[in-house]
């Protein structure tokens, strides 16, 4: 439905954004992910008009997006653009109606978004008086208040306690039900792993990574995991078989499925426990200190050899990928070398407000 094809955004010496694509499909909820400065911002605000990109297209539905598609938008900025004296009423009434709801429609769409997003007890108080979460809640109402086709939302579940981020969430995901795309910023890894459909990491400008959660969590680097209980495990025999498969495997992490430590390297254990990348076994793993499954991780381009080897040691019980967190994978979005310099090649130029502005 929505495609930012090649954007490209320049202030001065800074190259705020860089050939950047991204689409959005019908119903679909796309977590927009990068360090402070990466670009984040511009991108929506080109989206919204604010900014003129230097170059790409943005289209909706096949078509350009120009006025009258923007008008079907429900934005939230990261700078909160609410009238501080004005009571949450008058706020989202008064927003609705520039965008051609009728009086009673307004009122109607008001109540119905303040009870949703549990502001019904606030509507009579001036905005400047709710808490900061209140006023974030407020923020969201704002941009759902003209029944939009399209979200564009610039952070929008900092400073929510966990309660807010819980109704916020339910609301995207209802909207998205409806065939409503969103596209939201996010430090909160967490929650965009929980919540999208997709995610797009940027890094100056860039996009480093597209995908969905479990597609970015593989990654390239291939791990595999194997569950296996050993059959005679005080065996000479099965011993044998074990050092036999560790020895013709890549990278192998051996531990015991309850956590205790073999003769293994325990930086190996560990990282067979949870997944993390590993350290190769540097000395074979003892059967006779097992009591009852091990957990093996190994890398290649497919399972197979790890199974095979696991089925020579016992009875396997499960067999898949190995995950990382989404933290996991933008750390090592943001560590990998892109070809590209980081934000302190031009301190002086990226100290600006215009810089900050286009990096945010």
């Amino acid at each position: 439905m929505l495609s930012v094809s090649r954007l490209s955004k320049r202030f001065g010496r800074l190259q705020a954004l860089d050939d950047l694509s991204l689409h959005l499909a019908q119903g679909e909820i796309v977590g927009f992910v990068g360090a402070n400065g990466a670009g984040k911002s511009t991108t929506m605000r080109i989206i919204m008009g604010v900014l003129t990109a230097d170059s790409g297209t943005l289209t909706w539905k096949g078509a350009p997006v120009d006025a009258a598609v923007r008008r079907c938008i429900g934005y939230m900025p990261e700078e909160r653009g609410l009238y501080p004296r004005m009571r949450v009423t008058h706020q989202l009434s008064y927003l609705a109606r520039l965008h051609g709801l009728g009086a009673a429609q307004a009122r109607t769409a008001v109540h119905h978004w303040t009870d949703r997003l549990g502001l019904a007890e606030r509507r009579g108080e001036e905005v400047q008086r709710l808490s900061l979460g209140n006023q974030q809640r407020v923020q969201l109402a704002a941009a759902l208040v003209s029944d939009p086709q399209l979200l564009i939302l610039d952070e929008p579940f900092s400073g929510l306690d966990p309660v807010a981020v819980t109704v916020m969430s339910e609301v995207l995901r209802q909207r998205a039900q409806e065939g409503v795309p969103t596209l939201f910023s996010s430090h909160q890894l967490d929650v965009v792993e929980r919540l999208c459909d997709r995610v797009v990491v940027i890094r100056s400008g860039r996009v480093l990574a597209e995908g969905t959660v479990p597609q970015l969590q593989v990654g390239s680097g291939r791990r595999w995991r194997v569950v296996v209980t050993p059959d005679r495990p005080d065996s000479e025999e099965a011993q044998t078989a074990l050092d036999q498969a560790l020895a013709g495997l890549p990278e192998v992490c051996v531990s015991a499925a309850d956590g205790a430590v073999g003769t293994g390297s325990a930086d190996s254990t560990a990282a067979a426990a949870t997944g993390s990348p590993a350290v190769p076994t540097t000395q074979p793993y003892t059967l006779a200190e097992a009591s009852g499954r091990l957990v093996i991780t190994a890398g290649g381009a497919d399972e197979q050899p790890l199974l095979a080897a696991a089925q020579r040691i016992g009875t396997v019980h499960e067999l898949g990928a190995v995950r990382r967190s989404l933290t996991e994978v933008f750390q090592d979005s943001l560590t990998a070398d892109d070809g590209t310099d980081d934000d302190t090649d031009d301190p002086v130029h990226n100290r600006t407000p215009r810089a900050k502005e286009a990096r945010a």
